[in-house]
């Protein structure tokens, strides 16, 4: 399969330009009312089409540069305000928290003091 695949892409290839440069015999273009047929006006319409495509594809990237700025600026904006509003309500209930480090506090002391313990003891054996 993959000796094959070469070959193939190189077919599909020769048939679209057999397909691009002997027949447009249908093809037709319309310019200010007036009708453009034959290669020329297939031709114009791959140009007019292909400059289409193309500026789309330049103002698609534009407005996306143009959003990404924009959304980074708000989003810095937005961390910053829920930064400064968490301050403010870790800074109003922090006194009312005070009792509950005071067991925590006794805790971690009676902890402390028991490794402390069991290090010297390691230590002398």
């Amino acid at each position: 399969m993959k000796k094959i695949v070469p070959y193939l892409v190189l077919f599909l290839c020769a048939l679209l330009l057999w397909d691009l440069l002997f027949t447009f015999g249908d093809a037709t273009f319309h310019i200010d009312g007036e009708e453009v047929g034959g290669p020329l006006g297939a031709a114009l319409g791959i140009l007019f089409a292909g400059g289409g495509t193309l500026i789309g594809l330049f103002v698609a990237l534009v407005v996306g540069a143009v959003l990404a700025v924009v959304f980074a600026g708000v989003g810095i904006v937005v961390i910053g305000a829920l930064a400064i509003a968490g301050l403010a309500v870790a800074a109003a209930i922090v006194p009312f928290l005070l009792p509950l480090l005071l067991p925590l506090a006794l805790i971690w002391y009676l902890v402390s003091r028991a490794r402390r313990n069991r290090a010297v003891a390691k230590v002398a054996v």
